[in-house]
């Protein structure tokens, strides 16, 4: 028998040459010094030889337990070398069908339609809460309460993006089960086992008329960064979603046909969306041109002396902080929740209101055909509600919007 001495005084020479130990374990010496474990065994009538690993990564007790485990499994007539191989390819399957794996490919498949930053939201919410917890586990073996797991640990935290991340994993099982790689989506059985939403979450505006114009004369005058205060300007008069607003570039504007065009890829439902634009809106706008006009962004980074960097997605946010307005009273998207509420308030029609705001429509095909759907209403509704914005601001008293659908 070997003696642990032995093997790690054991010294090249010109030719490998072995240092047995016993039932047919034994060290090889390389002429390169390399100690390689081995097991010379018969099967089926044949002499095989299997590796064990090296020293002194596997130790000489390593060794011998391995030795061991591979005589049991010949006891048991099964070949250890091949079982080593299957028990190898097993491994590299389930690394290739991890759930990581798999929902990043269903990812870069399913999000060539959505826009970039839902891409960016879906991928971040995995990455932080999902991968983690169940993404290195084979996609087969996933277990409902595993699952179930993970998200609570989610729900913990922020309810809603576990309610998300339920929906979303769903989608993901759903997925492996067309490419042949699970046969049940777990996510099925967790119906109800989440808190289920209460009254739908807002984000944080403000609509009382007497706290709008107090809100558009703080953004008067703020003295933060000039290129940010021309975006807070022309928020309240376009109402567009925040990501839409900082990435507006100078070429999407018609300022003869007095409106903005913002292509399909930059929606959330990726069609063309026709923003009106108000007097003011374009006095806003022929303010702040002779400023970012010769870039490609209306409101660029400040880190971006080309212009070729849109502003960043917490400006507008950090402003209104600066401002004074904490995260339960005004958001970017509070602008929006601002304006559907007062103008459906003041009897504006109500599908004008809806397309402007762009929200979802069920038919995607009609959608792409319809986003001049109500322009007349709305080019009156958008000036209406820029003339209504001034009022306010100028502590004038608070007048109907209605009455001037028809001026």
């Amino acid at each position: 028998m070997l003696q642990d001495v032995e093997v790690r005084k054991a010294k090249p020479r010109e030719t490998p040459y072995k240092l047995t130990d016993e039932k047919g374990l034994y060290l090889l010496i390389t002429s390169k010094g390399g100690k390689l474990w081995r097991l010379n065994y018969r099967y089926d009538g044949k002499q095989k030889t299997l590796s064990f690993g090296t020293y002194p990564e596997v130790s000489l007790k390593d060794a011998r337990e391995r030795r061991d485990e591979a005589r049991k499994l010949l006891a048991a007539d099964i070949d250890p070398g091949e079982h080593k191989k299957a028990v190898k390819a097993s491994r590299v399957e389930a690394a290739e069908n991890s759930f990581e794996v798999i929902a990043r490919e269903w990812h870069g498949k399913t999000s060539a339609v959505w826009t970039e930053g839902h891409a960016e939201n879906v991928l971040s919410r995995l990455e932080q809460n999902i991968f983690p917890a169940i993404g290195s586990k084979p996609i087969s073996a996933i277990t409902s309460p595993e699952l179930l797991k993970a998200l609570r640990a989610t729900e913990s935290r922020a309810p809603e993006t576990a309610r998300r991340l339920r929906q979303t994993c769903g989608q993901i099982f759903r997925y492996a089960i067309a490419t042949g790689r699970a046969e049940r989506d777990p996510s099925g059985d967790l119906r109800g086992a989440l808190t289920p939403a209460g009254t739908k979450r807002h984000h944080a505006s403000i609509t009382t008329p007497t706290e709008i114009g107090a809100l558009l004369r703080a953004i008067e005058g703020y003295r933060g960064s000039v290129i940010v205060k021309a975006a807070l300007r022309l928020a309240p008069l376009t109402f567009v979603r925040p990501g839409e607003l900082r990435k507006a570039e100078w070429d999407e504007f018609d300022f003869d046909a007095a409106e903005w065009r913002i292509p399909g890829p930059k929606m959330k439902m990726r069609s063309v969306h026709i923003v009106p634009l108000s007097h003011q809106a374009l006095a806003a706008l022929r303010e702040i041109q002779p400023l970012t006009g010769h870039g490609r962004y209306v409101f660029p980074c400040a880190r971006s002396p080309r212009g070729d960097r849109p502003m960043s997605e917490n400006a507008v946010l950090g402003a209104l902080r600066r401002m004074g307005y904490e995260k339960g009273e005004m958001t970017g998207h509070g602008f929006r929740s601002m304006a559907s509420t007062l103008l459906n308030e003041q009897g504006w029609h109500r599908d004008a209101i809806e397309r402007q705001l762009a929200h979802s429509e069920r038919d995607a095909v009609r959608a792409a055909y319809n986003y001049a759907e109500h322009l007349p209403e709305r080019r009156r509704m958008m000036q209406a509600w820029s003339d209504f914005l001034e009022g306010l601001r100028e502590g004038a008293a608070v007048v109907s919007i209605a009455s001037r659908r028809k001026a």
